[in-house]
């Protein structure tokens, strides 16, 4: 095999497919990225697959004679990174004896691979199930949630986001146990898949790990300003292909969770803040909450104004007024002030509604202009008197 690249999309492209290479590999071929070039097409392509999470990416270049060789990640990324800028590299494979020599205008490096023959194929979806989905709305719908899935390994089927792609729109929802994010966002190009018997017999709906996710994010947004990214499901596996780019992950197995019953379906109090000023004041006592215990009190006890406080035993106290919209009685409600800031930071509507029965059942936070959108539910924090 012999290529010449350029650098920078050569390093572009093993930075990328890194991420789905594993850092503690059961077998040294997965410590490797996959290489295989074409001479017919003169396409190069990088591949990173730990059983888990694949990434394949493919970039332009000049191949001489086609072929594929798996080279150790950590070095190629290292040599690649620190050749000059936009130079044109080379990389040429001794079938024989599977050494790889790659060369730059400063100088050449000699490293010894592995045969591509052991590598494993990424799983690609033969049947199963087949979707358009349009970027910029998938994208939403993963920022609106990703944030309030769990690190908790034993929680298996939380440590990732549920989608359930509907007819006419894509609804994404996470939960740790202490907090819910649930977002509704249309999506008309589920309209172009008339062939597509899929809603007729139910709505798809996978769970997909949230470390998958971060790529498939990173993935998602440079694709934001094309049209469609097709998905493919089937058994357990997830494939997003764009145009040169395929990333394919396991689901999480098992039935998420029915959160929708764990939203309280009336609220006795609901209070109208300005979600800037909501967040500002919160960063601001959060400097306090942080020291100790991150619980942030909200005291409700003036028809114009509430009052926000952290107390941090034998460090200090910090509190706010902010203005409020309520009418109702006093109240008194805590929470984990990081809780709310992640949560509030992905509502983009001018005013925010926080909605409650108890300062002990969970409360409610939804956009004020579209209040089917998004909806945060938290548990309040119990603090003794």
């Amino acid at each position: 095999m012999e290529i010449i690249c350029n650098q920078n999309e050569l390093n572009n492209a093993i930075q990328l497919v890194n991420k789905a290479v594993s850092s503690r590999p059961t077998h040294p071929i997965l410590a490797n990225i996959l290489l295989t070039a074409d001479q017919g097409t003169n396409k190069i392509s990088l591949t990173g697959f730990d059983l888990n999470l694949g990434i394949q990416t493919s970039f332009d270049g000049t191949v001489t004679n086609s072929g594929a060789i798996t080279i150790p990640s950590k070095l190629l990324s290292e040599i690649v990174n620190k050749l000059p800028s936009e130079t044109p590299v080379s990389l040429e494979v001794d079938d024989n004896s599977e050494s790889i020599l790659i060369r730059s205008d400063r100088g050449s490096f000699n490293i010894k691979g592995i045969p591509s023959d052991d590598y494993p194929n990424l799983p690609f979806v033969e049947s199963g199930t087949s979707l358009n989905i349009d970027p910029s709305s998938f994208l939403k719908s993963l920022k609106s949630t990703i944030f309030a899935s769990s690190n908790d390994d034993s929680k298996q089927l939380l440590t990732g986001v549920n989608f359930t792609f509907k007819q006419n729109y894509l609804e994404s929802a996470s939960t740790d146990g202490h907090r819910l994010a649930v977002a509704l966002i249309g999506n008309e190009e589920f309209n172009e898949n008339k062939d597509n018997s899929l809603f007729n017999e139910g709505n798809l709906s996978v769970t997909i790990p949230t470390r998958s996710l971060r790529e498939i994010e990173k993935l998602v947004s440079l694709k934001s300003s094309e049209k469609s990214i097709k998905l493919f499901y089937d058994k357990g596996q997830v494939v997003f292909i764009s145009s040169n780019q395929i990333i394919t992950t396991r689901t999480l197995e098992g039935t998420y969770p029915n959160y929708s019953q764990l939203i309280p379906d009336n609220f006795s109090k609901i209070f109208n803040f300005n979600t800037k000023r909501l967040i500002d004041a919160l960063e601001r006592i959060a400097v306090l909450a942080d020291q100790q215990s991150n619980v942030v009190k909200i005291k409700l006890d003036d028809k114009d104004s509430a009052s926000i406080s952290a107390d941090a035993q034998d460090i200090g106290n910090a509190n706010e007024t902010i203005p409020v919209s309520y009418s109702g009685e006093n109240f008194d409600i805590a929470f984990n002030v990081r809780y709310l800031l992640e949560g509030l930071r992905v509502i983009s509507s001018e005013n925010v509604l926080l909605k409650c029965n108890l300062s002990t059942t969970p409360a409610v936070f939804v956009p004020e202009d579209n209040l089917n959108s998004f909806t945060y539910l938290v548990m309040p924090v119990q603090v003794r008197s």
